[in-house]
């Protein structure tokens, strides 16, 4: 690691521990599923505390006790009071209060990146990748000229851009970006064809959103997992859990081990997903 990056990573720990020390004085302590959430019990009241850089959110079960910590947080570290959230690191925030429900999207984020690869014009794609098709070390470039022009292809930039979607607001693409990252090394044309597909697809359901309290019920789960037909022979696992009508965790992954049978893969799927929810569930 060069000397500048350590002392970066150094720097970085030393503001992670002293923000850590002056939350736990006023009461907050990490979540076990986000480093980057803090909580805080105060009798019956919960309070939620969400950084990420130089922005954060406040939120919990009391407009008196947010109000109060508010102006404690703020005699420790000055801060700019924006009123109600509406937009956090891309992400559009909706409350619609009548109806008790939050939506997440980033319509404008998904039109800056489709723009940004010339795809503005492109005609939209009814599903993020083609039923049936297996991408492989095959499909990687065979001959110089096919490397040379797959070099100045900006497939590593596109796949990174999807991937924030994947993970802040598009759980239904997740499944394919996690194969299409497994050729940022040497990419082919093919990739970079699927790569595309991708970003049109997220072009044409954009304003599709997360939205939670529509329908109201507890948590839900589901978890599965395909057969070994990649040429990895490693099945890939899959889950998502949503409350009250939205996903709020997902995955979709290579499996560690080669498994011997379905029953098998799903067994490590299964396990997958329950950590996943156990960690989540420690902060109850």
């Amino acid at each position: 690691m060069p000397a500048s990056d350590k002392r970066d990573k150094q720097g970085k720990n030393r503001i992670r521990v002293t923000l850590t020390r002056s939350l736990a004085d006023l009461g907050f302590c990490i979540s076990y599923a986000d480093p980057g959430i803090f909580l805080a019990k105060l009798g019956c009241h919960t309070l939620i505390l969400a950084i990420h850089i130089n922005n954060c959110i406040l939120t919990g079960s009391s407009l008196e006790l947010i109000s109060q910590y508010k102006v404690k947080l703020n005699s420790c570290y000055t801060l700019t009071n924006l009123g109600p959230v509406h937009w956090l690191l891309s992400i559009k925030i909706t409350c619609n209060r009548s109806a008790h429900s939050i939506s997440l999207s980033q319509t404008a984020y998904i039109d800056t990146i489709v723009s940004r690869f010339g795809l503005s014009d492109a005609k939209s794609y009814d599903t993020p990748m083609t039923p049936g098709i297996v991408h492989s070390r095959s499909d990687c470039p065979s001959d110089p000229a096919e490397l040379n022009r797959m070099k100045k292809t900006p497939y590593c930039k596109a796949i990174g851009s999807l991937m924030y979607a994947s993970v802040a607001t598009h759980p239904d693409i997740t499944y394919s970006i996690s194969t299409l990252s497994c050729f940022l090394d040497n990419p082919g044309t093919i990739h970079w064809e699927a790569a595309k597909q991708v970003l049109c697809y997220l072009s044409g359901t954009k304003n599709l959103t997360l939205t939670y309290g529509e329908e109201c019920h507890d948590l839900v789960g589901y978890t599965d997992a395909d057969g070994a037909s990649h040429e990895h022979h490693h099945a890939v696992s899959g889950y998502t859990f949503l409350i009250n009508g939205g996903a709020i965790s997902w995955q979709s992954r290579k499996q560690e081990i080669v498994t011997l049978s379905t029953a098998e893969a799903e067994y490590v799927a299964t396990t997958h997903a329950a950590k996943d929810v156990t960690t989540a569930t420690l902060d109850l």
